[in-house]
């Protein structure tokens, strides 16, 4: 009886505290890649967009790289269940536990899924000096040079590494590989003919295709996208390579066991965030297309991943690539 009485004083401080949420503590978003790269970037926007809406907490990132954003993410996993350490990882959620080996948790059990944040749009973009000026010539000097064409990439599991291999797989090229430590030295290659392709998001292209420092043929998304830089651009789809489709997209996530009444507080402060107008600005001012549908509630964006982990994982297998 004693420990009956125990464990419902337990389970009623847990209420209490989950009540009070957040209460003069800090929220930590864990960023797992370096400063100043495009999730960071989107952390940073969505921690501004987070503090109203949860009463005026502070909330600040901790950028935690390494292993394709596993070591991050197992920080997450293993933190307190109490919903002041979140996650904010993007695609890489539905690949690392295909990439990585002996992975330290797993994606769709350790976890609390809080909301998809946001897609970003990729491009393909090639070097200046190719002779293709649409896509049409492009593919026809794709199936002219099989054997002799390189793409490159900012390393194993990166976004524009899981374009090129779904881009290959699609038109059943085999391509040559180059990763780079990061996507500014592989744009930096590609401008200067070292690399023929690239595939990357609209974040990291976008500057080099308005400078004409490189030429662009389509865009990876559904629908041609409305921003004015690129709006002329094909989607892969309607070039021909039916149902491509490859968008870098963001979620938030707590740890497994954060109690039900702090995950409602973080999802209805999150959808609130994803309305706020100066965060949806900043994220077009990214080239990111801030989410609006089923992906926002905790069993849309839970049945999302696990769709991609479904879609990504045949392919990194095919291609024999792993990030440890």
């Amino acid at each position: 009886m004693k420990k009956l009485f125990a464990l419902a004083a337990i389970l009623l401080a847990a209420g209490a505290h989950a009540q009070d949420f957040p209460a003069g503590k800090p929220v930590t978003i864990v960023v797992p890649f370096a400063a100043g790269g495009p999730t960071d970037r989107v952390a940073r926007d969505l921690a501004e967009a987070l503090r109203k809406p949860l009463g005026g907490a502070s909330v600040i990132i901790d950028n935690v790289p390494g292993a394709g954003s596993s070591i991050g993410a197992a920080k997450v996993a293993r933190a307190a269940p109490d919903g002041y350490t979140l996650l904010l990882n993007h695609i890489a959620m539905a690949t690392v536990p295909t990439l990585v080996r002996n992975l330290p948790f797993k994606v769709e059990s350790d976890f609390e899924y809080l909301g998809i944040v946001n897609d970003v749009p990729m491009t393909l973009i090639a070097k200046p000096s190719l002779s293709a000026s649409n896509y049409a010539e492009l593919a026809g000097w794709i199936a002219g040079n099989k054997g002799r064409i390189n793409i490159g990439n900012a390393g194993i599991g990166s976004a524009s590494h899981l374009c090129g291999l779904l881009f290959q797989s699609a038109t059943k090229t085999e391509m040559t590989p180059v990763p780079y430590k990061g996507t500014a030295p592989a744009i930096t290659d590609l401008i200067g003919g070292q690399i023929d392709l690239l595939c990357d998001q609209t974040t990291n292209t976008s500057p080099q295709i308005e400078a004409k420092k490189v030429k662009a043929y389509a865009v990876t998304t559904p629908r041609r996208l409305t921003m004015p830089l690129l709006k002329d651009l094909p989607t892969l789809d309607e070039a021909g390579l039916k149902n491509f489709q490859v968008t870098i997209w963001h979620g938030l996530y707590a740890p497994k066991g954060t109690p039900a009444p702090v995950l409602k507080k973080l999802n209805d402060a999150l959808k609130v965030a994803l309305k706020d107008p100066d965060f949806i600005k900043r994220e077009e001012a990214l080239g990111a297309v801030v989410a609006t549908d089923g992906r926002v509630e905790p069993e849309g964006h839970r049945k999302f991943v696990a769709a991609e982990i479904a879609k990504w994982s045949p392919i990194i297998k095919a291609a024999g690539v792993y990030a440890d």
